[in-house]
């Protein structure tokens, strides 16, 4: 019960983050994607399940609050936890460099995603420039924000998981 409430509190301060602070305080129009990071991070610690769960929470904020149509970014959000959850057995927690290099891809295939589902399919074929001017700004941020911001996910990780060894020892005596 508390990884859950846990989970549900860095969801919605990943979520309010993003959208009110981190993107009206920055120069150059883009926020980094905090939900694409607390999806990737914790479907890379916990596995195929939890970054499903995780993805499904934070693309339903993103649907309810800022699309017209129901599902969209659920889908991109789980999809991205689940394929992160393959990670899980070959993952060292400590290590960064696997997790920036995840986000990155993580980070351009939602963006293209994205453009498809809002920009080609309303036949607006820039891609070019969308990639240049949009993707990749915000990727580079996103990924820098992920670097710092993983670190105390992990933290947080394996605070969980010795109240949950814990609590299993009791159980068990």
């Amino acid at each position: 019960m508390k990884r859950f409430i846990t989970l549900t509190i860095l969801i919605i301060l990943s979520f309010l983050l993003q959208t009110t602070i981190l993107s009206f305080h920055n120069a150059s129009g883009f926020s980094p994607n905090l939900l694409m990071i607390i999806t990737m991070s914790f479907g890379i610690m916990r596995g195929r399940r939890e970054g499903m769960l995780v993805g499904f929470a934070s693309g339903f904020l993103m649907d309810v609050f800022y699309n017209s149509l129901m599902g969209p970014y659920m889908f991109i959000y789980m999809t991205i936890g689940y394929v992160n959850g393959f990670f899980h057995k070959n993952f060292v927690m400590e290590n960064a460099m696997l997790p920036v290099l995840v986000v990155t891809v993580d980070e351009i295939v939602y963006n293209s995603l994205i453009y498809v589902v809002s920009y080609l399919l309303r036949n607006r074929t820039g891609f070019f420039y969308y990639f240049v001017h949009v993707i990749l700004p915000e990727t580079v941020y996103t990924v820098i924000v992920a670097a710092v911001i993983y670190r105390f996910y992990v933290v947080v990780n394996k605070l969980l998981k010795r109240r949950t060894v814990r609590k299993e020892k009791r159980s068990i005596v």
